[in-house]
């Protein structure tokens, strides 16, 4: 009796054991971060979110996914009426009452066939050619346009320009100094449908084409293999005078870095040597990895050579790759910290990632691997800390100041909720298993040094900030 009686205590044990990692995200989880406030966002997949200081006021600006097939139109409280999934702007003024502003309709269609994915804001006043009482969105339109909205009333958005006609869009990039922008667009002809369309857009209401750009193979009559499409780039501007660009996403991923000037002011003819002309480093990874987003960390002092006379500040480039299916039935994503001080020859010189055996996370259900990270260069985190989206490993806080040995400080993955949506895998016999996991999708910072985690799995909104020791690394006003 004895023995049955501990035989079915070490049965109940190994029950829990292996239903702790699916169960865990029931409740938060955390270390060093703390949840300040939230927002549902009316259960609609998020995908990028920008933070951005206008009239006295802090908005976020959230592009979101496309709808599911259970709902492909969530409804819109404010309004009473189902929407296609498109831009929240929530006011984050106050991080603990995050406050549902307006949401615009983005296109119809299912995931990324819809919705309005990526968005960027500039001040009017900034660009060169705006309207200084204006605050200018720019927002992607499914995969068919390119939208430009006043939104200095964030609770009435005006739309002031539309760039239609192409066949796919992405993470773009826009420089709000000089109002360059950097769309990723499908352009009819081209072997890609997530290629580069330089813009002027210094001023909105009269955006102005300079050119398109791809990698060499990429460009209408080519022949052979056709290289990874674009994923997004990220500009330095005139200052710096570099856009780093980013192709593939889990596999067979490109670091490209280009000279801006000459990108911008050189010959636009798409011939392979056109299009080579600009380039001045790149880095092909492998097979089994990719680049999300590719985000420069320059003049970066090295602690451990303050003592050498040659190569004791270094620039680097931090490139995030993207997990794509659900439950690690793929190479694991990660993060590359890549040395592009001699720009000829980037190197890889340490990685970094979530170990799956300190959450069980492969059975926890939905992707499992990196996504992003934050893209601020906000002084108080630059060179110091970086955040990372993980998906079901939620947000990841890194201290990335010996870049040859980042390590992990903090997270945080949030509790799922009635709207998380869940994530499925085939089966060998056919049947689908599918599980409700979080999907923390994208992560930013803003100035004040706040962080904002989006799900892709329809959890909403969640506003953070470090607490216990991570504090210290960062640099905040004093």
């Amino acid at each position: 009796m004895r023995w049955f009686t501990c035989a079915i205590f070490m049965l109940a044990a190994c029950i829990v054991t292996l239903a702790a990692p699916v169960l865990a995200q029931s409740k938060p989880e955390a270390k060093d971060m703390a949840l300040l406030g939230s927002n549902d966002l009316q259960a609609r997949s998020a995908y990028q979110p920008t933070i951005h200081s206008q009239g006295g006021r802090w908005i976020a600006y959230i592009g979101h996914h496309g709808g599911t097939k259970e709902i492909p139109k969530p409804r819109n409280p404010l309004t009473g009426a189902d929407e296609f999934n498109g831009t929240s702007l929530v006011d984050v003024t106050d991080p603990r009452r995050p406050k549902y502003l307006f949401h615009i309709p983005g296109d119809e269609g299912l995931a990324e066939d819809g919705g309005a994915q990526m968005v960027r804001v500039c001040d009017g006043k900034g660009l060169p050619k705006g309207d200084p009482n204006a605050v200018y969105m720019l927002r992607t339109f499914g995969n068919k346009a390119h939208e430009i909205w006043n939104t200095a009333d964030p609770a009435a958005p005006k739309l002031v320009t539309r760039l239609a006609g192409i066949k796919g869009t992405h993470k773009n990039w826009w420089e709000c100094d000089t109002g360059i922008a950097y769309l990723v667009s499908g352009v009819p002809g081209w072997r890609v449908d997530r290629m580069t369309e330089v813009y002027d857009l210094s001023d909105p209401a009269k955006p102005v084409k300079l050119r398109d750009f791809a990698l060499p193979g990429q460009q209408p009559a080519a022949g052979g293999p056709t290289p990874t499409r674009l994923h997004g780039a990220i500009s330095t501007g005139p200052k710096g005078n570099r856009v780093y660009f980013a192709y593939g996403t889990n596999e067979g991923g490109v670091l490209q870095i280009v000279d801006r000037e000459k990108l911008l002011n050189g010959p636009k003819e798409p011939t392979e040597e056109n299009l080579r002309y600009p380039q001045v480093g790149r880095l092909d990874m492998s097979p089994l990895t990719g680049a999300h987003t590719t985000f420069p960390v320059l003049e970066m002092p090295v602690a451990e050579f303050a003592k050498d006379k040659v190569g004791k500040v270094r620039n680097f480039v931090v490139v995030t790759n993207e997990q794509i299916k659900n439950e690690c039935e793929e190479p694991r994503q990660f993060v590359w910290m890549v040395d592009v001080t001699v720009e000829r020859y980037p190197a890889s010189v340490s990685t970094w990632g979530v170990p799956e055996a300190s959450g069980g996370f492969c059975a926890r259900g939905g992707r499992f691997g990196t996504h992003a990270s934050n893209e601020s260069m906000t002084p108080i985190y630059y060179k110091r800390l970086m955040f990372f989206s993980h998906f079901n490993a939620g947000v990841r806080a890194v201290d990335i100041r010996d870049p040859y040995h980042m390590k992990e400080v903090a997270y945080y993955i949030p509790a799922i909720t009635k709207n998380t949506d869940k994530r499925c895998i085939k089966l060998a016999d056919g049947q689908e298993r599918c599980k409700t996991a979080i999907q923390t999708n994208n992560v930013e910072v803003d100035d004040r040094g706040y962080f904002y985690i989006v799900d892709r799995a329809n959890t909403g909104l969640h506003i953070l900030e470090l607490t216990g020791a991570a504090p210290r690394i960062a640099n905040f006003p004093r």
